[in-house]
């Protein structure tokens, strides 16, 4: 039997929650961290990932459990600098 996409409001919050992570210290959350973030299993935050990641242009570094890309957002280092607030620290894809 298929799995059930996750409900919208569920990835929404996650969304929001690894992009006020991102844009708060440059870094992306590991999926062990989010469930703390999100009050879910460290199962049902890889599997929000892993969703995340299939309906977004963002992907996790090929071989790892941790986020490399999270539009607009580009977790390591490109020649595309962000500043925030006159603040640098973050990267685009």
């Amino acid at each position: 039997m298929a799995e059930q996409p996750t409900d919208v409001a569920i990835l929404d919050h996650a969304y929001a929650t690894i992009m006020s992570s991102i844009v708060e210290d440059g870094h992306a959350p590991h999926y062990a961290d989010l469930a703390g973030m999100l009050d879910t299993t460290t199962s049902e935050s890889l599997a929000l990932l892993n969703e995340l990641c299939a309906i977004t242009p963002g992907w996790m570094h090929p071989g790892t459990d941790w986020l490399a890309s999270f539009p607009p957002f580009n977790v390591q280092p490109t020649q595309y600098r962000i500043t925030i607030d006159d603040k640098h620290g973050w990267f685009g894809q």
